[in-house]
């Protein structure tokens, strides 16, 4: 039998973090069983579902590289054949029509509130007869015996059938409902396992009644327990757990979204670094952590660094383009951005930090950084930058070495430490007073802007004086 797997989201918003997790929970599984994985648009809820969502969805899923073999499915295109069983039921005697209206349902509810009791359908109509008045049909659920099933993550559940009520399958207005159409696209599509959140379980033995009824082979299940914020709540918003592509606009890789998301609620031993390949060998399904897991930005970003420092950095500097151009950093005037990854990884945690790190090696600044400028651009400042423009000018190969040599020269000459006249040049070629190794720098920066920003710096350190 093949493995099957499937990702279903509702098109009600975009692709969050919990979905994302579930999503390569079920794509690890299907890959390290040599199984497939379908992608399923659940969009029964007509009036929230969405085309720009389910445009952010796959948008997600390809950034992550979560490809799948068969879909993307639409349940609002298959309710001919949700009908069409549902009314194979109603033959059946395994459902019918419930003729009661919205304000009875209410006091029921209350009702059996007030007296502690869970709120159920009292199944008044169960054995009606028909009736001229707007209906829903309901699943006849059994009333004898209980739902047994073995959930790779929480072990054996059992579930009372008196516990559970006669589910609504089809609306008075004809459309099918969830947990339905759930039933059926899993049987159609041949899905072996089930991998969902935990908030799905109170539904699984509703839903394994109507895998009987239909005569349907049941699923295996595992639900996944809530991502929780560093604070222990649930995560939401207020969290920056909007969609999974603001982590992109954020600059982070998709490799270290993946590797951290991973690791949020599964683990193999005490590792902390695994490849695509290395999560598909030894992911399985059982070593998924019944425990809430808690979101830590802190380590995202250093799983986020380690990713920029050792993937290939023309891989590296792709990812990095789309931010040069969100800042509207030209970058055909400067360093290649893999050189530029290469030297500003160690020093960024993000692929939009770095963007914003490196503009001073492509445009021109229009000022120095005050704090820099007042400590590093004094008048005692005015010799070395000088001296060690005349150098540069005078520099036949720009080399890292040779540029090296000149910041060492121009200290030796003026009997002066290397910080005299290294810190000052820094904050006159960057604005700033942080950058890589200044040689490495200045040969980014290129000959003509570092001689143009120094008589900058001479010229602010000049008025600085006279003011």
């Amino acid at each position: 039998m093949t493995v099957k797997t499937r990702f279903a989201p509702s098109p009600t918003g975009y692709l969050h973090v919990g979905g994302a997790r579930t999503a390569l929970y079920s794509w690890l599984y299907a890959r390290n069983q040599g199984g497939q994985f379908v992608l399923r648009i659940e969009d029964t809820d007509l009036e929230r579902s969405t085309q720009e969502a389910i445009d952010a969805i796959m948008e997600g899923m390809e950034w992550l590289g979560l490809n799948w073999e068969e879909g993307p499915y639409y349940q609002t295109k298959r309710f001919d054949r949700y009908n069409q069983l549902i009314d194979q039921l109603m033959a059946e005697g395994k459902a019918y029509k419930c003729y009661c209206p919205r304000e009875r349902l209410d006091e029921l509810r209350e009702a059996q509130m007030a007296n502690g009791e869970k709120p159920r359908y009292d199944g008044l109509c169960r054995d009606g007869d028909d009736k001229d008045l707007p209906y829903v049909i309901r699943f006849r659920n059994p009333q004898e015996g209980t739902v047994v099933f073995d959930d790779h993550v929480r072990g054996r559940i059992e579930v009372a059938n008196t516990e559970l009520d006669d589910l609504i399958i089809r609306r008075t207005d004809g459309s099918p409902t969830y947990n339905f159409c759930v039933v059926v696209d899993d049987w159609d599509m041949g899905i072996t396992q089930v991998v969902r959140g935990e908030d799905h379980i109170n539904n699984t033995p509703r839903q394994i009644n109507i895998y009987k009824a239909l005569g349907a082979p049941v699923p295996e299940f595992a639900h996944v327990s809530m991502i929780l914020g560093d604070d222990g709540a649930k995560l939401s918003k207020r969290h920056g757990a909007v969609s999974v592509m603001q982590y992109r606009d954020d600059g982070y890789l998709p490799e270290a979204l993946l590797n951290y998301l991973v690791r949020l609620g599964w683990s193999n031993g005490d590792q902390e670094i695994f490849s695509r390949q290395e999560m598909i060998e030894l992911f399985s399904l059982e070593a998924i952590n019944k425990s809430a897991s808690a979101f830590n930005t802190d380590k995202l970003l250093w799983l986020n660094q380690h990713y920029m420092k050792s993937m290939d950095p023309e891989y590296v500097a792709e990812q990095l383009r789309w931010h040069m151009q969100d800042q509207n950093i030209n970058t055909e005037n400067g360093p290649q951005l893999s050189q530029l990854v290469t030297v500003m990884a160690e020093r960024c945690q993000t692929l939009k930090e770095m963007a914003a790190a490196s503009r001073y090696f492509y445009e021109d600044f229009e000022e120095f950084d005050p704090a820099a400028a007042k400590k590093h651009l004094r008048p005692v400042a005015e010799q070395p930058l000088l001296h060690v423009k005349a150098k540069l000018e005078a520099l036949q190969d720009w080399t890292v070495e040779n540029l090296h040599q000149v910041i060492q020269d121009t200290a030796a000459e003026l009997e002066v430490g290397m910080g005299k006249v290294g810190m000052p040049l820094r904050v006159a070629v960057t604005g700033a007073g942080q950058s890589p190794g200044l040689d490495q720098t200045l040969l980014f920066i290129g000959r003509t802007r570092a001689v143009a920003r120094i008589n900058k710096a001479v010229e602010f350190i000049a008025n600085r004086a006279n003011s």
